[in-house]
């Protein structure tokens, strides 16, 4: 009897990232809270550079919002483990160029650049940027868009949300940093690697 090969399947997994298939309505609703929460959350970091807020609570209560919102996020991971290897030396090749060739360019208030803070900072915002967001933008649009869709998304937002804080001069930089960070998430498949590379760099700031 003559055996029958069938070519391999072009289709996207079953399971995985690149499900399209939305989440029922209530967690799409409760999705849909946390991420817009979240923006507004960054977008009040500009009440920080008043000297007349207790920025000491203010900080703690804004990020600590921001990262246990993100961490309820459901968000289809996968680590691969070549493509973070990759992804951690680019962060660590762009950390030492960054701390060697670039001039600061916005100073920090006192209590935002704190190293609690900055830590804090970093992970709660890779926690709703390249988790809850990048996940969230993955499982709507489905495959084969989607991380090109949520790479580009997050990076942009990602830049966009510090100009209140930091002005337009930062702008070109904040969008390099974001566009390498939702690269790491691309590459990796998990949020973790850019979140250290993201503290990483705020040490830097913060302490060099």
């Amino acid at each position: 009897m003559t055996e029958i090969r069938h070519a391999p399947s072009l289709r996207p997994p079953a399971t995985g990232p690149w499900v399209a298939s939305g989440p029922p309505l209530v967690t799409f609703a409760a999705v849909a809270v946390v991420l817009l929460g979240g923006m507004g959350l960054l977008l009040s970091r500009r009440l920080l550079l008043d000297p007349a807020v207790p920025r000491t609570a203010l900080t703690a209560i804004l990020f600590s919002a921001l990262l246990a919102g993100s961490l309820l996020v459901p968000s289809p991971e996968r680590i691969r483990a070549r493509g973070a290897m990759v992804a951690a030396g680019a962060g660590v090749a762009t950390l030492v160029l960054g701390a060697l060739l670039l001039p600061p360019i916005v100073p920090l208030p006192p209590i935002v650049a704190a190293v609690p803070f900055a830590l804090l900072a970093a992970i709660a915002e890779e926690a709703f940027f390249r988790r809850a967001m990048f996940g969230t933008i993955e499982r709507a649009i489905g495959w084969p868009w989607a991380t090109v869709a949520a790479l580009l998304t997050t990076a942009v937002l990602f830049a966009a949300i510090h100009v209140p804080l930091y002005g337009t001069a930062a702008l070109p930089l904040d969008l390099g940093a974001g566009l390498l960070l939702s690269w790491q998430r691309s590459v990796s498949g998990s949020w973790l690697l850019p979140a250290a590379t993201h503290v990483a760099f705020n040490l830097v700031a913060v302490l060099v």
